[in-house]
């Protein structure tokens, strides 16, 4: 297969992060394309709900940061060593970069790494036109797959992971999720993906129910109006639902999926906690009663010799449209316009799903 060739390129358009709440959209370096990496020019870049605190409240481990770890582009040029791409190909990046010397590395455990970089967090990220990788971390999109579709490949990847984890088959089972966002919607459909018979969803906003219910999901519950434990008995002749899944991080959709479990079922705590989240002690000697399971979930698994993974299986979903996710997009913002989007975001001042940035 012929390599890649180094095309210069000098500068490129980014939107930097010089400090909590300082966007600037600048003129940066392309980063060194080094030996057994490659050159990805961005095609879409999703913004995580963990973006806009990332941004605006805890800001990125070091300043200036390019944010951004939800992409998909094209491969511009490849370093020496890299063979398996050319120009051209279609491409995803799981964003977790390895150190390969720890003991979860050696297992293949790269999410649990212990001394991991991370592109848009810890290093730049696709906030930019051009990023570079390592070969291992990318992966060719099918045909059929949108760059659209293929940007959201890390947070299907992530939904898939929190729903082989709930320590159960969920063939036959109800599954109700707290918070449906992008991340809980593409929970949902992994769900019912994977054979659960009954898919209950809970939020406080209207136009996400109405979406999960363009989705098909027709058992959809407004939180502001209606008790969740109560729906949930309602569905499972009070016995509770078999698995829960945590997927907003604030204290109530915690209560709610911990009080609205089974006995013997599964809560897994997906979405990333706002703020602490105190527990009353008759929650706690009903789960202790009932032996619930509680599991953490974070990031997805990747394989980096090319096995069966949640990349390699999202990407497959998509090409055979089992997994339906471009309904999720509500905003295709270019580069230029991006900080707006963001402060809109942060601001909540309109409806938004998955937004996707591009340069």
């Amino acid at each position: 297969m012929e390599r890649c060739p180094d095309l210069i390129i000098k500068k490129m358009e980014a939107l930097v992060l010089h400090g909590v709440g300082d966007l600037r959209l600048e003129q940066i370096p392309v980063p060194p394309l080094a030996e057994g990496n490659v050159r990805v020019r961005i095609g879409f870049c999703g913004v995580c709900g963990s973006d806009i605190p990332r941004i605006f409240v805890k800001g990125t481990y070091s300043f200036p940061t390019v944010c951004g770890h939800e992409f998909a582009g094209i491969v511009d040029a490849c370093g020496p060593g890299v063979d398996d791409f050319v120009p051209g190909d279609p491409v995803v990046v799981f964003p977790l970069l390895w150190c390969g010397t720890c003991a979860a590395c050696e297992h293949g455990k790269y999410v649990q790494c212990h001394d991991y970089d991370y592109l848009g967090s810890r290093s730049d990220g696709a906030f930019a036109e051009y990023i570079v990788a390592p070969k291992e971390n990318l992966i060719a999109v099918p045909p059929g797959v949108t760059l659209e579709e293929a940007a959201m490949t890390e947070p299907a990847a992530v939904a898939l992971h929190a729903a082989r984890r709930a320590d159960m088959s969920l063939a036959g089972k109800t599954v109700a999720i707290f918070g449906a966002g992008p991340i809980g919607l593409m929970t949902a459909q992994w769900a019912k993906i994977m054979g659960a018979i009954t898919v209950l969803l809970f939020d406080i906003v209207a136009e996400k129910l109405e979406l999960a219910k363009q989705l098909g999901f027709d058992r959809v519950f407004n939180t502001t109006t209606e008790e969740p434990v109560e729906v949930v008995n309602a569905h499972t002749d009070g016995k509770g639902a078999h698995v829960c899944i945590e997927a907003a991080g604030v204290p109530a959709t915690y209560r709610d999926a911990l009080g609205s479990v089974g006995r013997g079922g599964s809560v897994v705590l997906l979405g990333n906690p706002a703020t602490d989240v105190t527990l009353p002690a008759v929650l706690i000697s009903q789960l202790m009663r009932r032996e619930v399971s509680i599991l953490g979930t974070w990031n997805s698994d990747y394989s980096a010799a090319g096995n069966d993974d949640d990349w390699r299986t999202v990407l497959q979903a998509m090409a055979s449209g089992m997994l339906t996710l471009m309904p999720l997009i509500t905003h295709k913002v270019p580069l230029t316009d991006s900080s707006d989007m963001l402060h809109r975001m942060r601001d909540k001042s309109e409806f938004y799903a998955k937004v996707l940035i591009h340069p």
